[in-house]
């Protein structure tokens, strides 16, 4: 049983990691975006 429950939270565990190391990876690309855009506007002047 107890065995069980270790196994099923090392699981939960490496899979939250996965998502939330992806996720971050993401979030850091979409926020590199965001600021070129922002310069782009003020550079262009809109």
């Amino acid at each position: 049983m107890l065995l069980t429950i270790g196994l099923v939270l090392l699981g939960l565990w490496l899979v939250g990691f996965t998502f939330f190391h992806v996720a971050g990876f993401l979030i850091h690309v979409l926020l590199v975006v965001a600021v070129i855009v922002v310069l782009l506007r003020i550079i262009r002047g809109k």
